[in-house]
């Protein structure tokens, strides 16, 4: 990431150098277009990870509907069997009365009884087999079940983490909330950036770093850095085209002072440019643009246990 930034930053640098080659300028200029590709590859993979995500919380629901119905076919085979045994206490007392006929109508009775009581035996182990079955599932879901709610107790205490290590900042234009069992930093433009820039103010980089520091210490965390904009033109010079662009290049920014960090995980940061495409609130009053014009930061803990434990039921 530290790599796509200079080099932006470069083609900037040499977009306004006369003295450089157009050979040169048109090399870094194909370059960067490839990295813009290469971030667009990047926020496809990331929807696709939400796509799994919700596929995965999709699964669970429909195991635990499937364990309902299974508790509830459970229930009725109990009630057959209880039928069935109805069935044969009334067929022994008949069997004892026909003691005292025929020896033939005896074995004939007998003979019936034997069928039933193998029926019986069958059906018998045919709960039980189940019974095994639908215990072995319910323990495997109350494991889930375990394994997501510790997930999310890890987040509650990330998000508290991350509140007093940002406490200074907070009413500056920085919030943590968590939700969706991710946990979500947002900065508006206001704390980390001047209008049509992507450089990051010193009140800014002291907010990053801080965040850096709880990042370092919970490398296992997927980071994905997102810019977002209003949706006013984008009016200045050089290697921005529009807000698709200052947007990107100011996540990478973020990324780049995160990676100063040599306790984070560099695999797990990913930098992304919705542009104004997801806004806060209402572009139409100054305290909506404001509000959309910020860096939101999405903290994802490692999902790989429950997607095994899922095809583990399955």
């Amino acid at each position: 990431m530290i790599k796509k930034a200079s080099i932006g930053l470069l083609v900037l640098a040499l977009s306004t150098t006369s003295c450089v080659s157009k050979k040169i300028y048109n090399d870094l200029e194909t370059k960067y277009s490839d990295l813009k590709k290469e971030n667009r590859s990047v926020v496809d993979e990331n929807d696709n990870l939400k796509k799994d995500k919700n596929q995965l919380e999709l699964d669970r629901d429909k195991l635990t509907k499937d364990l309902a119905s299974t508790k509830d076919d459970l229930a009725k085979q109990k009630a057959d069997l209880a039928a069935e045994q109805k069935k044969y206490k009334v067929l022994q007392d008949s069997y004892n009365a026909l003691e005292k006929n025929s020896n033939d109508a005896l074995e004939s009775n007998m003979a019936k009884n034997r069928e039933l009581l193998a029926q019986l035996e069958a059906k018998s182990k045919k709960l039980a087999d189940e019974q095994a079955r639908l215990d072995k599932t319910a323990s495997r879901l109350k494991e889930l079940e375990d394994m997501i709610a510790a997930k999310e107790e890890s987040m509650r205490k990330l998000k508290e983490t991350l509140s007093k290590a940002l406490n200074g900042f907070e009413g500056k234009g920085l919030t943590v909330e968590q939700k969706n069992g991710k946990v979500y930093v947002s900065m508006e433009n206001k704390l980390l950036f001047n209008s049509g820039s992507w450089a990051v103010g010193t009140e800014g980089r002291k907010a990053v770093v801080e965040l850096g520091k709880v990042l370092g210490d919970n490398p296992d965390l997927s980071v994905l850095i997102e810019g977002h904009t209003d949706d006013d033109p984008y009016a200045g010079s050089g290697p921005i085209a529009n807000n698709w662009d200052l947007s990107t290049k100011r996540a990478t920014a973020i990324v780049a002072i995160l990676s100063e960090n040599t306790k984070i995980n560099k695999q797990k940061l990913t930098a992304a440019g919705r542009s104004e495409f997801s806004p806060l609130a209402s572009n139409a009053t100054p305290e909506g643009k404001a509000k959309n014009r910020r860096i939101e930061i999405i903290l994802t803990p490692r999902l790989d246990e429950i997607a095994e434990m899922l095809n583990s039921i399955n």
